[in-house]
């Protein structure tokens, strides 16, 4: 009977049959160790030479890396392998022999493996890393659907912006101007304000040209608004649904993060409430810690971002940025003109913000007031004004990067390593 490696453990004892790739092989005189994966999961199967005809004996110590087979054998419990299972080969049936599969054992540089990035995703390293991402986004549907959230789709071509056109991808829309969109915010609050609690999920893109490793060109992001929500209302979402997806990932990737070598304590340390400062404080912390290039009213930096990090232990939320450094849309402070009803939810180790979220304005005047202020074209948000128009009331949202957030959670260093296919400054290929 042909199984998935994820399933096997309920065939302990018994004799199945794998399709499989060949990841890695070793020989010890009458035994071949054969590492296989099928993509639900990694397991070694076993040949001994003594318990198979010398012809699959020899086909096991001549099998190429990622050459597809159909193994068969029987499911024995290894207390040794993190798996906890091995397969005791009796049969091995060739599909596909590989011929000078060009990512080998020994090390590579990081272009060479970006321009193999449709084979490098086959590796342990980066299949722990997508099962994690697969996780994230499978919790996050959980947690939204649980907590009576609608998911809504935004379009991905868009006439206008929510923050501006200067980082946006122009195209032609026949005989228009179009822009590949950088959030799907402000569709979002439009659905708000018909179905109460919505979020969105799919990619969006910045013509930013940076090269850091927190930046992409193309990344996806998870995208609540919520109708009746105050800013006070939307942190309390927002840590609830971190706190979520990271146990959730403990709880059903556990030996991915082991493959990742991730320090797991880190992430059981990820439990609500979190922690918060405000932007003028962030300020004089920074002064504190040395820190004299940053004054009140510049947007913060990596290092400074990481130097706030690392001073708490659980993502830290900082609240009540400047006016002039924040989009047009944000809600300001009750008591004070010049800061806005927002925060940036910071991650711990230096990975920086994986969710940007506000309060946002509901009185017509003051968000057309904004608009003018900003210099956007009127005619563009006429329709995102008529929210304010026709019923207004408080909402709130934010948004999520997912890729930061894998990034993060599982421990890996650049965010290229998170997306399938990273879209970066100097590359589209593959």
């Amino acid at each position: 009977m042909k199984k998935s490696i994820s399933e096997v453990h309920k065939y302990a004892g018994q004799e199945v049959t794998i399709g499989a790739w060949l990841a890695n092989k070793r020989s010890s005189g009458k035994i071949a160790f054969l590492q296989l994966r099928d993509g639900t999961g990694f397991i070694q199967g076993v040949v001994v030479k003594n318990d198979v005809s010398e012809d699959i004996f020899q086909k096991a110590k001549s099998l190429t890396q990622e050459s597809s087979l159909y193994v068969t054998g029987t499911i024995q419990e290894d207390s040794r392998s993190p798996f906890g299972y091995e397969l005791l080969v009796t049969n091995i049936e060739v599909l596909h022999e590989a011929v000078d599969y060009p990512i080998t054992p020994k090390n590579h540089g990081t272009e060479f493996l970006m321009d193999h990035r449709h084979l490098w995703l086959r590796s342990r390293k980066q299949h722990a890393v997508m099962k994690i991402r697969n996780e994230i986004i499978r919790a996050t549907y959980e947690f939204f659907n649980q907590n009576g959230f609608v998911k809504v789709d935004p379009p991905i071509l868009t006439g206008s912006a929510p923050e501006g056109t200067t980082e946006l991808f122009k195209t032609k829309y026949f005989d228009e101007d179009a822009f590949l969109s950088q959030s799907g915010q402000l569709y979002m609050e439009a659905a708000a304000m018909a179905l109460g609690k919505v979020f969105s999920f799919g990619p969006t893109f910045r013509a930013e040209k940076s090269k850091t490793r927190r930046h992409l060109i193309e990344f996806w992001m998870i995208e609540p608004e919520m109708a009746f929500y105050e800013f006070e209302d939307s942190l309390k979402v927002q840590e609830e649904y971190v706190a979520y997806i990271v146990q959730s990932v403990l709880k059903n990737c556990s030996l991915e993060l082991d493959r990742l070598e991730r320090d797991k304590s880190k992430l059981e340390n990820i439990t609500t409430p979190f922690p918060r400062i405000t932007y003028d404080d962030a300020i004089k912390f920074l002064h504190e810690k040395g820190f004299d290039d940053i004054q009140w009213g510049d947007d913060f930096g990596a290092p400074h971002e990481t130097a706030i990090a690392d001073h708490f232990d659980k993502p830290v939320f900082i609240t009540h940025y400047p006016t002039a450094i924040k989009p047009f849309y944000m809600q300001p402070a009750p008591d004070r003109d010049d800061v806005v009803l927002c925060a940036d939810m910071i991650a711990p180790e230096g990975y920086g913000e994986i969710i940007g979220g506000s309060e946002r304005i509901h009185d017509y005047e003051l968000l057309k007031q904004r608009i003018e202020e900003h210099n956007l074209p009127l005619e563009a948000y006429q329709w995102y004004l008529d929210l304010s128009k026709y019923g207004s009331v408080p909402h709130s949202g934010f948004g999520l990067g997912l890729e930061r957030t894998v990034a993060w959670i599982s421990g890996v260093e650049h965010v290229r390593e998170t997306i399938p296919f990273p879209r970066l400054l100097n590359r589209l290929y593959p």
